[in-house]
């Protein structure tokens, strides 16, 4: 089959394209086609630098395409050009598909000069696989759209995350891609391997859906805690106005006083979360007095406790403020409140992976005086927390927290030496136009299957969604409405091998398809 015409162009072509494979379009099978081209092209690429190149012009196109929300965050600024956002994006993509062009870099090497076969394409998984996660972890990393969140339409395959991450799974994408291709070639032997593949993905998530059961007690079972996710619809547009803090408090306050779930018992109890940084309020008391021109922080509290019945808790997002000294502000931090109905504060969590441009400036000495500023309002930093963390939440039990984009980093969402029972994701979605949301709740309903555990995700403006174990959505409130969703506690599944390995399980997945890969290679001569 003769090359490819005009190589370079079709890979920026087939990288815009594979983009659509995520949300909210979830075109998965047309993902797969271009990633098939894409080997194709890296396969026919006469040199390493022309595999290169078309590896990092599909990257360029796809994180373009697919990161398009990050420029709406622009317009919710008066610190920068709404346009640089554009900007932003394509700057972004230029270092992100350094990534996807390594990948290729190293499965021409392992094929140049051969044929097009199988090691070709398992070298291409593995080295996928591993480069993915590096595109998490170097730089703070930044692990959005992994090729295996794109298999959640597919129950039967992303459920394999449950046992090898999501990482391994982008592998798995990789590996049908390629078999498309040789498909394509006539080689017929090939599809077997990859059916194989395939039939082991559904198999184990299968295994994995093996619900276990426990023997009734002669009592009837205690009623289940209830869990209440919050969205007001108070959009950021309102910041700009003046008009957030009241907004947004007033609704939510609407929201948490609709109460309908009382049983002969009493009050079913309730774990009330609200969304990421909606409390646009002082919560803790201790700050300098001249801070409390603001608000009185017990007053703000005591209007959420009187929302509260007298066994509910409320998680409610804010910030704390960081004194150096008795007076000097000094950072500040993302929070998550725990709230009881007598209105004190019983826990404090802090997001510790911040994001940089959006909750610090780096080199903020040299890029402060070019005009570049922080996307969210304010002049000081945000000081991140000191990593995963279970808190204990009386009459609900473990609880962990991951505010906003934290929930995106494979194999780092829960403290390993004290797993939680549920997940509570606050996030703030509503600078991210029609792609960001619905992208960002793919991913954290990827962590639910990863680590078995049910996620509560509460945001101002969608999409908020109580998740099972499984990743399923048990409830949710659409983009643009403002709604309170309310189901019994979900339950957590036994922790996955993936919750016990995390991402050594990719790692080991890499290793095999590369030793897979010289076998098969070492077999034929």
């Amino acid at each position: 089959m003769s090359p490819l015409p005009r190589p370079y162009l079709i890979a920026l072509l087939t990288g815009a394209v594979s983009a659509t494979a995520f949300a909210p379009l979830d075109w998965w099978a047309a993902g797969l086609i271009c990633l098939a081209i894409l080997l194709r092209l890296t396969h026919e690429a006469p040199t390493l630098k022309a595999a290169l190149l078309r590896g990092w012009l599909f990257g360029l196109a796809h994180f373009t395409v697919g990161n398009n929300w990050i420029q709406h965050a622009f317009v919710y600024q008066d610190k920068m050009p709404a346009e640089l956002g554009y900007v932003a994006v394509v700057l972004l993509s230029l270092y992100l598909a350094v990534y996807p062009a390594i990948a290729m870099g190293l499965a021409w090497r392992f094929g140049q000069g051969r044929r097009l076969d199988v090691p070709f394409v398992l070298v291409a998984a593995a080295a996928w696989i591993v480069t993915e996660y590096l595109r998490g972890v170097l730089f703070t990393g930044y692990p959005w759209n992994p090729l295996g969140v794109a298999w959640l339409p597919v129950p039967g395959v992303a459920g394999g995350g449950a046992w090898v991450g999501t990482y391994a799974l982008s592998g798995v994408t990789i590996l049908v891609a390629g078999a498309l291709l040789l498909l394509s070639q006539r080689r017929w032997r090939y599809p077997a391997v990859v059916g194989a593949a395939l039939a082991i993905a559904i198999g184990l998530h299968a295994i994995n859906s093996i619900e276990i059961r426990q023997t009734p007690s002669a009592n009837s079972a205690p009623v289940r805690p209830l869990v209440r996710v919050l969205q007001p619809n108070v959009g950021q547009e309102t910041v700009l106005d003046g008009s957030y803090a009241q907004k947004a408090l007033s609704e939510l306050i609407r929201l948490s006083n609709d109460r309908e779930t009382i049983l002969p018992g009493g009050p079913v109890p309730r774990l009330i979360v609200w969304p990421e940084g909606t409390v646009d309020y002082w919560i803790e008391e201790g700050y300098p007095a001249a801070w409390y021109a603001k608000n009185d922080p017990r007053t703000v509290r005591t209007m959420i406790a009187n929302t509260l019945g007298p066994k509910d808790i409320a998680l409610i997002g804010g910030n704390a403020l960081l004194f150096k000294g008795d007076e000097k502000l000094d950072a500040a931090t993302n929070s998550v409140f725990v709230i009881d109905a007598a209105g004190e504060i019983l826990g404090r969590y802090d997001k510790a992976h911040l994001v940089p441009y959006g909750e610090y400036l780096p080199m903020r000495s040299i890029l402060q005086p070019l005009g570049l500023s922080r996307l969210v309002s304010g002049e000081i930093d945000f000081e991140p927390g000191p990593g995963p963390q279970t808190m204990v939440v009386p009459g609900f039990g473990e609880v962990g927290m991951q505010i906003c984009y934290e929930i995106i980093f494979s194999g780092q969402t829960v403290d390993p030496g004290n797993r939680p029972a549920i997940l509570f994701n606050p996030s703030n979605d509503a600078w991210f136009g029609a792609w960001g949301p619905p992208q960002h709740l793919a991913q954290a309903r990827m962590r639910a299957i990863e680590e078995g555990l049910p996620i509560l995700r509460s945001t101002p403006t969608g999409i908020s969604a109580i998740i099972d174990a499984r990743g399923r959505i048990v409830a949710a409130a659409r983009m643009g409405e403002a709604k309170a969703i309310e189901a019994p506690m979900p339950e957590a599944l036994p922790p996955t091998l993936f919750a016990r390995t995390g991402n050594w399980a990719a790692l080991l997945v890499a290793t095999l398809l590369l030793a897979l890969a010289i076998a098969f290679r070492r077999a034929a001569r």
